[in-house]
């Protein structure tokens, strides 16, 4: 094996030590949840903080750590921090993953109809 599949090179060590540190900070669902809210428009602290059900102090920490990582960007409006997701190709990812899980789930408890002809 050559390290390639599908014609695709290999990621750098710098390149998968990125993408895991992002998939990090959206493996907790608060942050992912934001990310979700975010990915459907921009919003400010406490608008995301009733969207979600947190704490102010606790989404304004979660917004932090996404914006210092660069998920998501910050603009003053007034009195407000109006926050956004620049970046489409991450807003892709959080609506497909999201996207599926919930198409599963919704798919997982449909009822179950009784199989007829089993013999049992």
């Amino acid at each position: 094996m050559t390290g390639k599949g599908a014609g695709f090179e290999d990621p750098s060590a710098e390149v998968l030590a990125e993408a895991a540190a992002t998939f990090g900070l959206l493996a907790s669902s608060a942050r992912l949840h934001l990310m979700w809210a975010l990915s459907q428009g921009e919003c400010d602290v406490t608008h995301l903080a009733d969207r979600v059900g947190g704490a102010l102090p606790a989404v304004s920490q979660h917004l932090a750590k996404l914006k210092l990582a660069g998920l998501v960007r910050s603009r003053r409006e007034g009195r407000r921090q109006v926050y956004y997701v620049d970046d489409p190709d991450i807003v892709t990812v959080v609506r497909v993953m999201v996207g599926q899980l919930t198409a599963r789930s919704q798919h997982a408890f449909a009822p179950v109809r009784e199989l007829r002809g089993t013999g049992g």
